[in-house]
């Protein structure tokens, strides 16, 4: 019996601003080459059928389900997950947005909300406070921190306006 081909494809990937290599199968998703290959667990799999948001994260500067992509499909690209927001010496204008306004409550969908919301503030199509919630609206809480994860991009996206881009 012969042996089975090796479908096995070699990805790298710029995670954080660091460059990452490994070797997938054709089906591994980006949320779980993220999770599972290189530990980084900030980025949730909620669904796993891109209904939830809780696996957003910013691929060459725009938001993407993780979960709908796979990872031999965008090899080389530039991906920014939670892990990569913020620092050990301070946090992200909108981590510190969403701790005012306690727009997380249980924090499941902190890491993907955050990332989506990161998105909608550098496309700039969302001006108003309905813009913002359609602009959102792929990112689900089931505790019901919407009010609060409005208030904080609100207030993100005016302190944006004053100083033109996002750290």
């Amino acid at each position: 019996m012969a042996a089975a081909p090796n479908t096995a494809h070699r990805v790298a990937y710029t995670i954080n601003g660091v460059i990452r290599v490994a070797t997938v199968e054709p089906g591994v998703t980006l949320l779980d080459l993220l999770r599972e290959e290189f530990d980084l667990t900030g980025t949730k799999k909620g669904c796993d059928h891109g209904q939830c948001g809780a696996c957003t994260v910013l691929m060459n500067g725009h938001r993407i389900n993780s979960c709908l992509v796979l990872a031999v499909s965008r090899s080389g690209s530039v991906v920014t997950t939670i892990e990569g927001i913020g620092t050990s010496d301070g946090l992200h204008p909108l981590q510190e947005a969403f701790v005012k306004h306690d727009a997380l409550q249980c924090g499941y969908c902190t890491p993907g909300q955050i990332c989506s919301a990161i998105g909608l503030i550098s496309e700039g199509t969302a001006k108003t406070r309905d813009e913002i919630r359609e602009g959102m609206s792929g990112n689900l809480c089931r505790c019901g921190a919407y009010t609060g994860i409005v208030d904080a991009i609100e207030e993100v996206m005016a302190a944006v306006s004053d100083a033109e881009s996002l750290p």
